[in-house]
């Protein structure tokens, strides 16, 4: 039956595979829920949870052996031996696969729908699957002790829920929490569906993060639970991050996921669900919090690895999230993080890390934005003439500085500018040279940290970061005011970025402390072009 849904795979036009897919998706999980039932198989060890040729193919998750021989009675075997491990992990697990979502062409609002369908069928409110009953000693600790510095283990044992993504930053960070004497349980946020997207159509890559993480909590003797936060997700993160992008801003969907959804609705849903029952929420991000010993307050601090920092994604924390977070790994450049899986004997050691978007998985996003905006085609007007160029497919697919995209003739050609209300996309071949002041730039809708705005205009070692990387600039200067009753900050840096967009965030730091963040405001949108038409 496995071969069959390859088969249809293979050799079905798209429209018509995927009904004939989903009905031997629907077929498989029949088979494998009577035979789980009937106890006709016995449960795999669970070191097949971490078997090397693992995969997970349109939602049905298979373990399969090493790649067969060429002869028909080797792909026989392999698909009897896949079907067997199916239905031996769903006796094991007890595990229930998310439906495929209905084929059905909607409107412009249909990922949408299909996104709260799937919340709406494993919502929080459902029993919540425990996995790792008996669970095996976990005896590992690092040669250096200094590895657990930041793991608070003069504390221990505290009790820590990790966030477990699949990744290998999580998985030492839960390795690290064992190993100081924590008593710990990972949980994994199921918090996006990508079926919908035809580029990623036929496979599942959430469950390929559970099934790693499933491996890894059978390596360190930890339960994991599952979480569906897909509505808090939609609603918190993605509708928002759309909304910014059709106002052609560049919203950042990775620190909203963090202080709305990884310490916001997580939080939420454990002291929902378990009261009273965690001190420390944990994760694996590159950062380190440092907390005073009388008072109790958190310090959010940059990490050992300046290039993989990511103090901006958190800098939009409150000081009460913050009090109760965890960051194992922060103080450690990448390449020891490695080292510390290795030694660990963790099975997603060599595993490479997740990069993009945190929503946009494997989707595209030029094909992201077009399922949920559309396209509206303007004008391509150069800088320097007024020109008309050609057409672009909407304003919201370009952003400030961006140099792919454009498909125009004699370039290269550099977004300068964008006239939302119009329609309109500037461009230049001279953008580093425009007289346009790069240095400069307003913000507002400020989150300290430390829950009280801090007196930037008289720190002597303030410097800001304009995106996630280790380029941060000193700032010459630092003047609040106030624009139509709100709290803005006037910010000199001391050299020119090119890519200064609304709707960035610009994250403040007093040497290596993290104090918080604001975001860029309009009014460099389309200035460039519309003061050169206004002169002409």
């Amino acid at each position: 039956m496995v071969r069959a849904l390859h088969i249809a795979r293979t050799f079905f036009t798209r429209p018509s595979r995927r009904g004939v897919c989903n009905l031997l998706h629907s077929l498989i999980r029949s088979r494998a829920r009577d035979a789980a039932s009937s106890s006709l198989l016995a449960p795999l060890p669970s070191r097949a949870l971490a078997a090397p040729h693992s995969t997970a193919r349109g939602c049905v998750v298979t373990d399969a052996p090493p790649p067969p021989s060429k002869s028909a009675n080797a792909r026989t075997r392999l698909s009897r031996t896949c079907f067997a491990r199916t239905v031996a992990m769903a006796h094991a697990n007890a595990r229930t696969v998310a439906p495929k979502p209905p084929s059905k062409k909607w409107s412009s609002t249909r990922h949408h729908r299909r996104y709260r369908a799937h919340a709406a069928s494993s919502s929080a409110e459902e029993p919540v699957r425990v996995r790792g009953t008996s669970l095996p000693s976990f005896d590992w600790v690092p040669e250096d002790a200094a590895a657990l510095r930041l793991c608070e283990p003069a504390s221990a044992p505290l009790r820590v829920a990790v966030l477990l993504s699949g990744g290998v930053d999580s998985s030492v960070a839960l390795s690290l929490l064992q190993a100081a004497g924590h008593e710990c349980v990972a949980f994994y946020l199921q918090i996006w569906f990508q079926e919908d997207f035809r580029n990623t159509w036929d496979a599942c890559p959430w469950e390929e993060d559970l099934r790693v993480a499933e491996a890894v909590c059978a390596r360190t003797g930890t339960a994991l639970e599952t979480v569906a936060l897909t509505e808090a997700y939609w609603d918190l993160v993605v509708k928002d991050s759309v909304e910014e992008i059709r106002k052609g801003r560049t919203p950042n969907p990775d620190v909203l996921c963090n202080s709305r959804v990884k310490f916001g609705a997580f939080r939420e849903w454990l002291a929902k669900t378990h009261p009273g029952r965690f001190d420390r929420v944990a994760s694996g991000h590159y950062a380190a919090v440092e907390r005073d010993d009388v008072t109790g307050e958190a310090k959010l601090v940059m990490s050992g690895d300046s290039f993989k920092d990511q103090t901006y994604f958190l800098a939009d924390l409150s000081q009460e999230q913050l009090r109760s977070v965890m960051f194992p790994v922060g103080g450690m450049p990448k390449a020891e993080i490695r080292q510390l899986a290795q030694s660990a004997e963790l099975p997603n050691a060599g595993r490479k890390d997740s990069q993009g978007i945190c929503f946009l998985g494997k989707v595209k996003f030029s094909e992201f934005i077009a399922e949920h905006l559309g396209e509206m085609p303007g004008d391509i007007i150069e800088v320097e003439s007024g020109t008309v160029l050609g057409k672009h497919r909407a304003y919201w697919f370009h952003t400030i500085g961006q140099r792919s995209g454009l498909f125009l003739h004699g370039g290269p050609w550099y977004v300068a500018g964008k006239d939302c209300v119009n329609n309109i996309v500037y461009v230049t071949r001279d953008y580093y040279s425009l007289d346009k002041a790069r240095n400069k730039f307003t913000v507002a809708g400020f989150n300290w940290i430390s829950g009280v705005e801090p007196p930037l205009e008289s720190i002597e070692n303030l410097r800001v970061k304009v995106r996630h990387g280790e380029k941060i600039y000193p700032c010459t200067s630092f003047t609040f005011g106030a624009v139509n009753g709100e709290r803005v900050g006037d910010v000199v840096i001391d050299e020119d970025d090119q890519g200064l967009a609304p709707g960035q965030y610009a994250v403040f730091y007093d040497g290596e402390e993290c104090l918080g963040c604001g975001k860029i405001l309009e009014p460099n949108v389309g200035a460039i072009g519309l003061t050169r038409q206004a002169t002409a």
